[in-house]
């Protein structure tokens, strides 16, 4: 791997960055709904678009160990045949999502592969069989760091869209906001 490039943009990029800088949520409680709604949604789609690229740098990452795994014991399968195993997600352990239902597509998925495949321009998935041990460590941990910054930003955005979530949740217990008002916004 090149020791002379640069940090890869944090996952997400301006876009996160925007909802978590501390002053996003400034003022929330005076905003109009349809504000709120709309940052709410535009956290949504943040959440959703890290959670698809994090699934993919795992598998990455999860490719990469099982490789390393897979010469340190001298398995005699091939990475190939390992991979339905692998992708099973197969001793993984518990899931450290929140169980959120997802009602918005991945914005830009290739984007998020792009971004995912930048983190270790020297290795070529297709080719991880044949890469030195050496390589592939270094992969292994560029990607698990990579991997822990996503999810610390991720849980991040998870948190602006509860306090949101909250905040709309508030209006309606306190009669602020108006069901009948969000099903006719919601029809148009």
């Amino acid at each position: 791997m090149t020791s002379g490039s640069s940090s890869p943009t944090p996952a997400g990029g301006q876009a996160v960055d925007a909802l978590l800088h501390p002053g996003f949520l400034e003022g929330v409680d005076a905003r109009p709904m349809s504000e709120v709604r709309t940052l709410r949604r535009r956290a949504e789609q943040a959440e959703v678009d890290l959670s698809y690229t994090r699934r993919l740098l795992q598998g990455r990452l999860d490719i990469v160990r099982r490789e390393l795994q897979r010469r340190a014991e001298h398995d005699g399968r091939s990475l190939v045949d390992l991979l339905p195993e692998i992708l099973a997600e197969k001793g993984r352990g518990p899931a450290h999502g929140l169980g959120r239902h997802q009602t918005v597509q991945p914005a830009s998925p290739g984007g998020a592969e792009s971004w995912v495949n930048g983190l270790t321009p020297d290795v070529d998935l297709s080719a991880v069989p044949e890469l030195p041990d050496a390589d592939l460590e270094q992969a292994a941990r560029a990607l698990a760091a990579a991997e822990g910054q996503l999810s610390e930003r991720r849980r991040g955005v998870q948190q602006v869209m509860d306090a949101l979530a909250g905040e709309l949740a508030r209006r309606y217990r306190n009669g602020e906001a108006d069901v009948a008002a969000l099903l006719a916004d919601e029809g148009r």
